[in-house]
């Protein structure tokens, strides 16, 4: 089942927020810091109440979180440059390391796709670092391609 998170589920949300530290600071241990979570707590209860930041969860049988979308709704009305459609960004997705190979990954993009398309949203976007081939094949199965790609220079 895939669902709003709840304050109840941040926890679970908490350990596969680690996971994806881990994967990320085994990449670039020169950018992130090992054992660190993307978001307090109180952050987190915050993007869980704000329908601009709709996380969704993926829940087993069990009633056990096995993984999540964290999306935000972004539009640049007013810009000089932009035009005003709106994107709705996946900040996160993760599954839990145990359950990769179940398509839990799939049924969430899909879900949020859905969620998108259903709510008048122009497109779906992210970002995917380079440290992570796995995820980057992922969402090329999902029918995702490159808007624009960042770039350094480490000095």
């Amino acid at each position: 089942m895939i669902r709003r998170a709840e304050n109840k589920d941040m926890d679970r949300i908490n350990d596969l927020l680690y996971q994806v530290e881990l994967v990320h600071y085994n990449g670039r241990p020169d950018l992130f810091k090992c054992g660190a979570k993307k978001y307090t707590d109180e952050e987190l209860m915050g993007l869980i109440a704000d329908d601009k930041t709709p996380i969704f969860v993926y829940e087993d049988e069990d009633g056990i979180v096995q993984g999540y979308a964290f999306c935000v709704y972004q539009q640049y009305v007013g810009s000089n440059l932009m035009t005003d459609i709106k994107t709705l960004y996946i900040d996160d997705l993760c599954v839990d390391e145990n359950c990769r190979g179940k398509h839990i990954g799939t049924k969430l993009y899909k879900y949020v796709l859905e969620y998108a398309k259903e709510n008048g949203f122009y497109n779906v976007t992210l970002n995917v670092w380079e440290l992570n081939p796995a995820a980057k094949k992922f969402y090329e199965a999902m029918g995702l391609s490159v808007q624009k790609t960042g770039m350094e220079q480490i000095l």
